[in-house]
């Protein structure tokens, strides 16, 4: 697969994976014969391949084209869906349809529902376990590189709400500090992964290295383990915000910013200051047809971040911020407003 990871520089991941498949096998809680709804982007790895893994094992695929939030749950009654993957955007999208149009689809046949590729929000996810049922909720974190991955249920994430699981069965996983040194739990540090055949078995790169601590190789992100060895996510190292010495994680405040009513997404970079270092500045995308303020949205997000965390410059945009797999580039985002003068600053300290 080509990628561009969240850099944006383009590279190919050349899979060592042999190209034999066990047609008893399903991916992913996949079943032999089960009905497969794509609602994402053939161009994006998980779409790819979590179709023909589907079709390995004689499933039948519905193919959307395009996502549309109401077309989903309809081809889903329509074709009897039994195994479907998300991602958060999809997963949003769908909740801002309404309890007048959600309480007419109980989705009966629908087995999993898969979401990957971003962090979800803790309040999105708790709606759609409330909604389908913690059984039928799952979520999958790993890389196209194939160097490790996690996984949870709904029902495991109800009793450690926010992880993204604990290792899958053939690989190992670390969290480390910039020395190599582990992190105890509870600690953020970079998540590195590896596999049963060691460094370099699943892939290699055409364009790009690797980042590696000996035998151990780094996702790109920042997170930390619990006791019982579940999985949180904190954001890329690369988004990270520090202001003022504090950590500023950009998913959380998107979060807290996408639980408005009228936003459709957000996006949340950090941006020079004289005084802090870096300021938190929020990339709004309101629904169509919405009014929303600066002040509204602050308030609103008041009561669910810490004080530090608050945006300080908010910037409304009717621009897509987010692709179709639901990918935010905040590098290039940042970039663009590098030099940007007249952006709405808020007393927000």
């Amino acid at each position: 697969m080509t990628s561009g990871g969240s850099t944006g520089r383009p590279k190919v991941i050349v899979d060592a994976m042999p190209a034999r498949w066990d047609p008893e096998e399903g991916f992913l809680c996949q079943r032999p014969g089960d009905v497969i709804l794509n609602p994402g982007p053939l161009y994006h790895n998980a779409p790819f391949n979590c179709i023909f893994t589907g079709l390995f094992v004689g499933g039948t695929i519905v193919e959307m084209g395009k996502f549309d939030a109401l077309r989903t749950l309809q081809l889903i009654e329509t074709h009897k869906v039994n195994w479907v993957t998300m991602v958060p955007t999809m997963m949003h999208r769908i909740w801002r349809l309404g309890p007048d149009v959600l309480s007419d689809y109980t989705l009966p046949s629908l087995r999993v529902m898969l979401h990957m590729a971003a962090p979800c929000a803790p309040w999105l996810k708790e709606a759609w376990i409330d909604w389908l049922g913690s059984e039928r909720i799952y979520e999958y974190y790993g890389t196209t590189e194939a160097i490790g991955s996690t996984m949870i249920s709904g029902t495991d994430w109800l009793a450690h709400r926010g992880s993204v699981g604990r290792v899958r069965e053939g690989y190992e996983m670390a969290i480390l500090e910039e020395e190599g040194q582990r992190c105890p739990a509870g600690e953020v540090g970079e998540i590195y992964f590896r596999p049963q055949d060691g460094v370099g078995s699943t892939y290699h790169y055409l364009g790009s290295t690797a980042k590696r601590i000996g035998e151990w190789e780094s996702t790109g992100d920042l997170g930390s383990v619990d006791e019982d060895g579940y999985l949180y996510l904190s954001d890329r190292r690369n988004d990270l915000i520090i202001s003022g010495g504090a950590n500023i994680y950009p998913a959380e405040v998107e979060a807290a910013i996408d639980a408005h009513p009228a936003v459709r997404t957000s996006a949340v970079i950090g941006l020079p200051d004289e005084d802090w270092g870096a300021r938190v500045h929020a990339i709004v995308q309101p629904i169509e047809g919405a009014v929303l303020g600066d002040m509204e949205l602050l308030e609103f997000v008041t009561d669910r971040l810490a004080k530090f965390k608050l945006p300080k410059s908010i910037e409304f945009t009717r621009d897509a911020l987010r692709d179709e797999a639901g990918k935010v580039r905040r590098a290039a985002l940042r970039d663009a407003r590098m030099g940007a003068a007249g952006q709405s600053r808020l007393d927000a300290v």
